[in-house]
């Protein structure tokens, strides 16, 4: 088979590289949630159906954008100075504004790979016990097959079959939804556009699950075996609103109850922003009801808190956490090096960047999330990157839940973040000083009991707590 070159670029970003997020600036600068006549997007979660009385009231205050019969929701484009006025009619359970998120033709190319199961490990796979760096093969005997992942992110390249093996993604059930804030645009479904990504962080994310292609070499990923559902609720620039989250995390839950009730459904959210939304928590009550089990980002923001949905308490959160081996060796340490066993705390740190659980926010678990790389285009050319980003811990929590759904097909949400709980790798306060990448001045980097939640996570033991 005829293969393109691909180049392999390294990012010489710093540790402290929020990808998207950081990029979006500390929560109170972010995108604006309102137009420039004062209106926005408004969700509106009902106590009742949204029956056409209740909608024709509702039209009184703005436009009616979107209705979620699942979990009794609509919304609206109206004046922020209604919201208050719409929280006080005897059928609003809550409203508020419509909250940003952000994640930090098609090829006919085949990889030529059918899945990466015998893949090289990298460092990160070896951190969590998956894999032993620079070697093929596996050390669990759990690989994700029969679960399904679906990543609600910013979809796929339009080339990711260069990169993904076709077989593990799902395209019979891939979708994009858009609209949402204050535009004015109704929530819904964009035809095709799941593989039409210009921003490469769905597909950083899903490689990370799956493994990659790195021209010719097979990377192997946390469950490999799995079949990812490509669900695109972000826009090219990496941002979009939380009703449209919402609208995604639905499509997941129906698909749980319908075509793939026999199956374990894990949901993949490396994305966030700043504050709750109820349609957006509405919205995962349900998924988990229908047995999804829902694994999120905690966030950029460092001392600022955590990002929601990863805050809400029922989603199982990732902070990021790095090895402090990195960069020995040279540029290839990612691959080449040895994650020292069995896991040791001393040997990890927690990036600054990543989130702290401020009171009343729940952190779950911390996992690889600085210096991970995956396929990642620029200006459209095949290349891969380093990232940093509690965007890139997601993945590694999401691909273990995989497994461990793998070996319990009834696993629930709650057991699972009880398992990894229990069975993760305690990581105290401290400091570590870390070898930096090329360019960059050495630095300690400190944290504090706020930003690991139980600690490391630990793939082998989680699966050995699996019933």
């Amino acid at each position: 088979m005829q293969r393109r070159s691909k180049g392999f670029a390294v990012l010489a970003l710093a540790a402290t590289l929020a990808l998207a997020w950081a990029a979006a600036g500390a929560p109170e600068t972010r995108a604006a949630q309102g137009s420039a006549d004062g209106t926005v997007g408004v969700d509106v979660l009902l106590r009742g159906a949204p029956d056409e009385a209740i909608l024709a009231e509702l039209g009184q205050y703005g436009r009616v954008a979107g209705v979620l019969p699942e979990i009794q929701g609509v919304h609206l484009v109206a004046k922020a100075s209604a919201i208050g006025r719409i929280r006080e009619l005897p059928f609003v359970a809550a409203a508020g504004p419509d909250r940003v998120r952000v994640a930090g033709p098609v090829a006919t190319e085949a990889t030529g790979f059918a899945s990466f199961s015998g893949g090289l490990a990298a460092w990160d796979l070896d951190a969590i016990g998956v894999g032993e760096e620079g070697r093929p093969g596996r050390l669990v005997a759990e690989d994700g097959r029969g679960v399904y992942v679906a990543v609600v992110d910013t979809g796929l390249l339009k080339d990711w079959r260069d990169y993904l093996p076709e077989s593990h993604v799902a395209v019979e059930y891939a979708r994009s939804f858009g609209g949402g804030g204050a535009a004015g645009l109704n929530v819904s479904e964009q035809p095709h556009k799941w593989e039409r990504d210009q921003n490469s962080h769905g597909i950083h994310v899903t490689s990370t699950i799956l493994g990659y292609d790195l021209g010719g070499v097979p990377i192997g990923g946390v469950a490999p075996e799995a079949t990812v559902i490509p669900v695109k609720v972000l826009n090219q620039n990496g941002s979009g609103w939380s009703s449209v989250v919402a609208a995604g995390i639905l499509y997941v839950a129906d698909l749980k109850a319908g075509p793939l009730k026999d199956s374990p459904v894990v949901i993949n959210m490396s994305l966030g922003g700043p504050g709750p939304d109820p349609l957006e928590e509405a919205a995962i009550d349900y998924a988990i009801s229908q047995g999804v089990i829902v694994v999120a980002a905690a966030g950029n923001a460092g001392e600022a808190g955590m990002d929601f949905p990863g805050a809400y308490p029922p989603v199982i959160s990732a902070a990021a956490a790095g090895w402090t081996g990195e960069w020995v060796g040279g540029a290839n340490w990612w691959i080449l090096g040895d994650v020292p066993d069995p896991t040791d705390p001393g040997d990890f740190y927690i990036a600054g960047f990543s989130s702290r659980a401020l009171p009343g926010q729940d952190l779950d678990v911390a996992a690889p999330g600085s210096w991970v790389v995956g396929p990642y285009q620029v200006n459209g050319q095949h290349s891969y990157y380093f990232l940093g980003g509690t965007s890139m811990a997601t993945p590694h929590v999401a691909g273990t839940v995989a497994l461990m759904a793998q070996k319990d097909p009834g696993l629930t949400a709650a057991q699972a973040e009880a398992i990894l709980e229990a069975t993760a790798v305690p990581l105290g306060p401290g400091c570590r000083n870390v070898i930096p990448a090329p360019g960059l001045s050495p630095a300690p980097v400190c944290w504090g009991a706020d930003a690991t939640g139980a600690g490391l996570l630990d793939a082998q033991a989680a699966l050995g707590a699996t019933p």
